[in-house]
Parts: C-alpha cells; sequence; structure tokens
C-alpha cells in the first residue's frame, strides 16, 4: 500500500485529521515553528539581499529527524500548516529540512477541519507559494532590522533592555496620543433641557429642546439655563409636527478577525490573545463525544466576509426550519468586500449546522462554548432578514422655542430574535435624557400642557481610551497590521510595559510615554501610520508578485538608516530632555535632585553626579513601601530607609556612608521551602532576574518565574508562578502538579471566596 506523509502544527489537529483519513496516511505534528532566526544576533546578510540567516529552534532537532525518517518511507508528502503566510512559511522550512529524502512534497491548504474539507484540500495538492514566503519573510527582515537597529538607541537614551518594534511602536503611539489627549482635555459645561409635556387625550410624555429661534441652543451655564426656563414656562404649546416611518436594520456580516476580538472583547471580556487561542483550538478540533475529534470553524484568521454558497444554502435551511419562512430573506446576503481584504479565506463561520451549540455544549468548557455560541450566532444572523421598526417623531413648539421627542417600536425582531448587533463597548453612556414612549393619538395642532422643565448640567467628555478590542478597530481601519498580527501588537506592548490594563481599559505607563516620545520625535517618517500603513501594502505586493522581495526590503531600509544615522549623534541631548527637575534637594551633597530611569524605573538622582552618587526612590514609591517603615539596621541600629537607584528600590541604611548595610526589599511572599525567609528578587551575574529566599545561603529556594500569593486550586499548593507563551499568553501555573490557570480564572475564585 502506498504510503502518504501529513505535516501540520499541532498535535491535536493531526489528531482531528487522522479520524477522517484511512490507514496509508500518517500525520505528525512539528509543534509549531521548527525555525526561527537567532536570539542573540540580528541574522540578517543586508549586504546580501537581505539573505535571513535561520537557526533550528532548540529541541526540534529531533522532530526533523523524525520528519525526515518518515518522508524516506513514504510516496509522497503533504504539509498542512495553517493557510496563512505565515503557515506558508512554517512548510518552506519544512520542506527545506526534507526534500533531501522525498522530493514528492506538496502543499494542501485546510480551510476547516472536517471530513469535506480535508477531502476538498486533499483533491487539490499545490506547491509551496514562494511569493506568500517572501511576503512573510519580508515582515520578519523588516521587524528584525528595527528592532536591532532602534533598540540600542532606546537602550542609550532611556536604559539598556528595551526594545521597539516596527508594528508595535506605532500601535504604542496611538495610545500615547490618546492619552495626552485625555490629560490635556479641558471639560466644557453646558446644559440640556427637556420638557414633560401632556396633550388633552394622551399621557405626559418628554421631548427635548432642540432649536431657539431656529437655531441649535447653546446654553453654556446654570444662569443660562434658568433664564431660558423662566421664559419658556410662559409659553403655550401644541404639536407643530408628527412623523412615522419605518426604520429597516439589517444583520452585521459574519466575523473576521478583527470583528471576532472586538465583539468576544464587548460580550464575553476576552482579551484579544484569549480569544485567538480559544479560536485555534475550535478550528483545531474539539473532542465531541462518539463523533471524535471534530473542527467547529472555519480558519479563524482572515479579513475577507466572504461565504461559500455551501455554507450559505446550510444556514438558510436552518434558518427556514428553525425560525420560519418569514426570518428567511428571499435571496442569500452577500457583503461588500473590504478595499483591504485579502480574499484569501472565507470569513469565520461554523463547519457544519448540525454542531447546534446546544447539542455540543456538554463537550466544550465555558469558555469555549461561549465562543463558539458567538461565532455561531454571528452566522446565523447575517443570512436572516432585516429587523423593522416604526420610529415616531413629535415636534413640540411654543412660539421660538421648539422641543422634539422620538420614540421606536419593534415591529419584526428579524435577525435580532438570534444576534443583537449592539453592544456598548464602554458601558453605560452617561447624563441620558429622561425617555419615553410617545402617545400615539398625538396630532398637528393639539394644544400641549407643559407640566414640567427638566434642565440638566452637562460637561463634554475627553476621548475614550482604548480598550483592546477598539485598539484593534483603529489598527484595521488605518490598515495596520493583519489578522494573524492583532493580537500579538496588542499584547507585545503591555508585556514591555508601555501599556497597563486596567478596568479593561489601555493605559500608558511613563516609560511608554517616554519611549513614544523619542521614536516619534526622532524618527517621525517611520513610526507613523501612513508609513505603516504603506509598507503594509508593499508586502502585499510582494504576496501577488507585483514587487520584488529586495526592491521593497531596499525602500524600506535605505530611508530608514539614513533617519538613523541622523539621530544617534544627539542620544546624550535625547537622553537629557527625559530628564525631569525636582523640589527636592540632595541629603548629602544639596544640590537639586531629579529624575532619572533605570532598569527597574524611575528614580531621583543628584544632579551632582557623578561627584555625587546619592540616589532615592520617587515620592510614590517610598509612600508604596511605607510598612517597611521602623525597620532597623542589624549592623548599626539605625535606621532603615527606602532607596532608589538604577536597579530599583531596595532598604539602605540611614547611616549612609558610615554604614553601607542595604537589603532587597520583598515580593510579600514567605519562602515555600523553610518558611521563615521571604522571596526576594535577586539578579545573576549576567542580570537575569530569579526569585529566592531571603535567608540564602542558609535556605537555597530559587525560582526563575515569580511566585504569585495564590493557592493552587488542585492540589492546595500554597503558591503559583507567572507564566507566558505565545500561544497562552500570560497565565498562571503550579510548579508542584503543574495545573495551569487563566490570571481571570484564580481572579474569580478569589472574589468568591473573600465574598
Amino acid at each position: 500500500m502506498d504510503k502518504s506523509l501529513i505535516i501540520v502544527e499541532s498535535p491535536s489537529k493531526a489528531r482531528t485529521i487522522t479520524r477522517y483519513l484511512d490507514k496509508s496516511f500518517i500525520v505528525e505534528a512539528t509543534v509549531g515553528h521548527i525555525k526561527n532566526l537567532p536570539k542573540s544576533k540580528i541574522g540578517i546578510l543586508i549586504d546580501d539581499g537581505y539573505q535571513p540567516i535561520y537557526e533550528t529552534i532548540k529541541g526540534k532537532e529531533e522532530v526533523i529527524r523524525h520528519l525526515k525518517s518518515l518522508a524516506r518511507k513514504v510516496n509522497q508528502v503533504y504539509i498542512a500548516t495553517d493557510p496563512d503566510r505565515e503557515g506558508e512559511a512554517i512548510a518552506w522550512h519544512i520542506a527545506q529540512e526534507i526534500e533531501s529524502e522525498n522530493r514528492n512534497i506538496f502543499r494542501v491548504l485546510f480551510h476547516e477541519i472536517t471530513e469535506s474539507g480535508i477531502a476538498e484540500a486533499m483533491s487539490i495538492p499545490q506547491k509551496i507559494d514562494k511569493k506568500l514566503v517572501n511576503s512573510q519573510q519580508a515582515r520578519r527582515v523588516m521587524d528584525r532590522i528595527v528592532g536591532y537597529k532602534i533598540s540600542p538607541f532606546v537602550w542609550k537614551t532611556v536604559f539598556y533592555g528595551l526594545s521597539a518594534g516596527r508594528v508595535q511602536s506605532v500601535a504604542l503611539r496611538l495610545i500615547c496620543e490618546r492619552e495626552v489627549e485625555i490629560r490635556n482635555f479641558v471639560p466644557q459645561e453646558y446644559w440640556s433641557i427637556t420638557g414633560d409635556f401632556k396633550g388633552e387625550r394622551t399621557d405626559s410624555f418628554f421631548a427635548k429642546l432642540i432649536k431657539i429661534n431656529d437655531e441649535g441652543p447653546d446654553i453654556r451655564n446654570e444662569r443660562v439655563a434658568q433664564e431660558y426656563v423662566l421664559d419658556v414656562e410662559r409659553k403655550s404649546f401644541v404639536v407643530a409636527d408628527t412623523q412615522r416611518k419605518q426604520i429597516k436594520r439589517n444583520p452585521p456580516p459574519p466575523f473576521i478577525t478583527s470583528s471576532l476580538q472586538q465583539e468576544a472583547s464587548a460580550r464575553l471580556r476576552f482579551s484579544t490573545k484569549k480569544t485567538m487561542t480559544l479560536a485555534q483550538r475550535l478550528y483545531e478540533g474539539i473532542e465531541l463525544g462518539p463523533a471524535g475529534g471534530v473542527g467547529l470553524i472555519t480558519y479563524m484568521r482572515t479579513d475577507s466576509t466572504r461565504l461559500s454558497k455551501e455554507a450559505v444554502a446550510a444556514v438558510r435551511e436552518y434558518i427556514y426550519s428553525t425560525y420560519g419562512g418569514d426570518y428567511l430573506p428571499r435571496e442569500p446576503r452577500h457583503f461588500k468586500k473590504r478595499k483591504s481584504s485579502q480574499d484569501a479565506h472565507e470569513a469565520i463561520r461554523p463547519t457544519s449546522m448540525k454542531y447546534v451549540p446546544k447539542t455540543v455544549k456538554k463537550y466544550l468548557e465555558k469558555n469555549l462554548y461561549d465562543l463558539y455560541e458567538l461565532i455561531w450566532n454571528r452566522f446565523v444572523a447575517c443570512q436572516m432578514a432585516e429587523a423593522k421598526f416604526e420610529q415616531l417623531t413629535v415636534d413640540v413648539r411654543g412660539d421660538e422655542y421648539l422641543f422634539r421627542g422620538s420614540s421606536t417600536s419593534p415591529r419584526f425582531r428579524g435577525f435580532l430574535q438570534v444576534y443583537d448587533d449592539i453592544v456598548e463597548e464602554n458601558g453605560k453612556m452617561e447624563d441620558e435624557d429622561p425617555t419615553s414612549k410617545l402617545p400615539d393619538n398625538l396630532a398637528v395642532g393639539d394644544p400641549v400642557q407643559l407640566l414640567m422643565l427638566l434642565p440638566k448640567q452637562h460637561f463634554t467628555k475627553p476621548p475614550w481610551r482604548y480598550a483592546e478590542s477598539s485598539l484593534v478597530r483603529e489598527l484595521e481601519s488605518c490598515g495596520i497590521g493583519r489578522p494573524s498580527t492583532y493580537a500579538l501588537i496588542v499584547s507585545t506592548i503591555q508585556e514591555r510595559g508601555y501599556v497597563n490594563q486596567e478596568n479593561r481599559k489601555l493605559y500608558a505607563t511613563p516609560l511608554g510615554l517616554d519611549v513614544s516620545k523619542i521614536l516619534v520625535q526622532n524618527f517621525p517618517n517611520i513610526f507613523n501610520v501612513k508609513f505603516t500603513k504603506k509598507m503594509e501594502e508593499e508586502l502585499d505586493t510582494i504576496a501577488s508578485g507585483k514587487r520584488s522581495y529586495k526592491r521593497v526590503l531596499d525602500d524600506f531600509y535605505k530611508p530608514f538608516m539614513e533617519s538613523l544615522k541622523k539621530v544617534e549623534k544627539n542620544t546624550h541631548e535625547i537622553k537629557k530632555s527625559l530628564q525631569e527637575t525636582t523640589d527636592h534637594t540632595c541629603d548629602l551633597c544639596g544640590k537639586p535632585m531629579i529624575i532619572k530611569w533605570g532598569r527597574n524605573g524611575r528614580f531621583m538622582a543628584c544632579s551632582g553626579y557623578p561627584e555625587c552618587r546619592n540616589t532615592r526612590p520617587l515620592v510614590e514609591d517610598q509612600e508604596k513601601h511605607q510598612h517597611l517603615a521602623g525597620m532597623k539596621c542589624e549592623l548599626c541600629g539605625g535606621e532603615m530607609v527606602i532607596r532608589g537607584g538604577r536597579f530599583g528600590v531596595f532598604l539602605g541604611c540611614s547611616n549612609y556612608p558610615e554604614c553601607k548595610n542595604t537589603k532587597s526589599i520583598t515580593i510579600g511572599i514567605k519562602c515555600p521551602k523553610c518558611g521563615e525567609g521571604d522571596l526576594v528578587s535577586r539578579k545573576t551575574k549576567r542580570k537575569r532576574v530569579f526569585y529566592g529566599c531571603s535567608r540564602y545561603p542558609e535556605c537555597d529556594f530559587a525560582s526563575w518565574d515569580k511566585p504569585v500569593n495564590k493557592s493552587c486550586l488542585n492540589c492546595a499548593n500554597t503558591f503559583l508562578v507567572e507564566k507566558y507563551s505565545e500561544k497562552k499568553g500570560a497565565y498562571l501555573k503550579c510548579p508542584q502538579c503543574k495545573e495551569e490557570y487563566l490570571k481571570e480564572e484564580v481572579a474569580v475564585v478569589d472574589e468568591q471566596a473573600s465574598a
């Protein structure tokens, strides 16, 4: 029997595919990439046509040997890595490794991991698309050049160890510019006036003052508002106009990557990374009992709203049988293709209408079910009839004053039966005016009585802070990034400490503001939206074959290096511009203290450096560690005080320089090994951070991962550690039983316990 080898990235994907093929197929997983650019050097031969130097990822040597061994024993090899540019690059790396053993190598694209999807892909094997490989490779090369050329510049001007990314820095710029807008925003007072009216034969209703002498009201303060109130109360009012009109609302299109991330954030409170991790699992296959592994959704990295004829026919049949003919439009819906859409994949949809969410709920953990149900409902809704409403508008006039009220009544819910497409991402809007349903029997010319006036003070609002989802929407609208990069962009700027997330809103940190400031001021032609959008379009021209790999990189590299050479001469002045003066004086020499950046944040240093090397923590750092006040120096008996320096905050003896005793500040956790010492942050000779017991060398407990003061829910171990992976994002792990938790899960348990 002829044998064939199918190579995929994921073991779960491999298991699902195996169930749909006969024994003539061997399915193996690489478990992600097998090659990457080196970590310790740029890895790009710039003068040799920007040739990247790939290295085998540590630990993947055995995977490659195994794949070569299998390739020798089969007739043909099918590489079925994910159907996008990154997957194409992985396929190319695999092919390079095994082509010496078997040259019958084909590329297959599984847009859905189902029996029909696999059969269709296997019936049309292709060759690896080198244009897509070059496009992905050009992206990596651009990012690597920026990272390795700009990062040293940031080290010299801020502190060592920071990094700057080509696209992430533009996303950071958007957040920082919004931060500055919010900080500089000056609220403006204004007032609205709403009237409570009643007709002779009607219930009371509300209408808002919209015009005075046919112009919009300009009510700046309470005094003006009260003057209008006194004047309006003397008027008589009649119904000046009534209008009824039918309003139709069409359903939203099926999900693409960006809209899925936005809706999952608004409705399910998922981060972009969490959404994509869960979607990957739904795509690769879920164990559905007797049915085995089933891919429940189509490929989740797409910017196209296109749907196959078969999928549309199936969902229309489902709508007719489930909701009735009134909910099914005469013709299938087709959604307009966006300008930037590559249209390489379908929209994100369920792979089969037989896997109704409720029927598979028992096989899915809650988060998976919630996301699958969201995708299902959006897909069903997109092919349903529009919702219909009747809107009634009533104008009430009293001389020069015109009030207007409106109400909307549903007449046919249509797609809203399945999916309400309006969700306030930022919560309920403040300062809403009172509303009520308007009476149906008001007619033009009817007199109405003014029962009450409701003047209300308002203030203009600053722009909303970005949430992860709204930042993705902004990146998409600006043409920055692609479906496969959104989640990585958003997570990277947070992991670097440039952005913090509080209450699901993104706040630029002082570090992020300063890094963005020096990048934008010194590289205005590179770290801006237009340039980044242009580069994305240039990468697309490589994928389409319109432009060559080298030409695109030449157009990027040459102006980039010219900008870099100009600013490298000014690093000292740029670094000095980030320093801030303070009202504090040095307690050793009396000179003014200034705020500088160090590896672990900002600190105060004597302006007389290097003659005086005195340092001090910022006031906020001192307040944060007030609980340490009163500690005595074990060497001389003096008070231990909070000090700060380029390597962070520490405890130092107040009798310095006579006594030079120092102690690390603990992270607030008792040593789990000896129970006596406290865990403190330390550094190796190579400056790598680890966490150890304060009683060292008596106790040798050490951990590379930061311990967290939360108990394991599985084995009751007294602490967890913080972990991070590209696929899972940030999570917590028990070092004893290896149980893993999303941070949100532990937070929920903590809230329940405290309640």
